[in-house]
C-alpha cells in the first residue's frame, strides 16, 4: 500500500509571518528545538521559509541587528513543497534530490504541514526508498580535492 504525506506530515506547524523578527524567529526555533519555520502570509499561503543557517549568514555574520525581519533574511528562492495527496517515496524521492531536511505540505497553496527527515525515519521501517533518500540527505558529501 503506498502512503501519502498526510499519513505522517506534523500538521500543528509552528509559523511565523515576514515582518516578525529575527530574534522572534530564532527564539521559536529554540523554544521548539527546530531548524527552520516556514514563513506565512496573513492568508496562511507559504511565502519563503527562515532557517537556523538563513540567520547565521544573512543575518549574525553580516552584522545585522536581532531585530531585522524575518523578509529580509528568508528563504524565497525556489521553494520546494509537496502536496498532501503526494506519495512518501515521491517526496523522499523529491527531498534527496533538492538536498532538503523539511518538506512544506501545502493544498490549495496554503501550509498545512511538513514533513521532516524524522517523519521519513519512521516511515522508513516499512519503506526501503524513504530509508535510501533519507541516508542520502543525511550523509555529508564528500569534499573535492584540488
Amino acid at each position: 500500500m503506498t502512503h501519502q504525506l498526510r499519513d505522517l506530515m506534523t500538521t500543528d506547524v509552528v509559523t511565523v509571518h515576514e515582518t516578525q523578527t529575527i530574534q522572534e524567529a530564532a527564539s521559536l526555533m529554540s523554544q521548539y528545538n527546530i531548524g527552520s519555520i516556514p514563513v506565512i502570509d496573513e492568508t496562511g499561503n507559504l511565502r519563503g521559509i527562515i532557517t537556523d543557517r538563513d540567520i547565521t549568514l544573512r543575518s549574525t555574520a553580516a552584522g545585522d541587528k536581532p531585530h531585522s525581519f524575518v523578509k529580509d533574511v528568508m528563504s524565497t528562492n525556489n521553494l520546494i513543497s509537496a502536496t498532501p495527496e503526494m506519495g512518501v517515496d515521491e517526496a523522499a524521492q523529491l527531498m534527496a534530490q533538492q538536498q532538503i531536511r523539511r518538506l512544506p505540505v501545502l493544498e490549495n497553496q496554503e501550509l498545512v504541514g511538513v514533513v521532516s527527515l524524522g517523519d521519513l525515519a519512521v516511515h522508513q521501517q516499512h519503506d526501503q526508498k524513504a530509508g535510501a533518500a533519507l541516508a542520502s540527505i543525511s550523509t555529508p558529501s564528500t569534499p573535492q580535492q584540488d
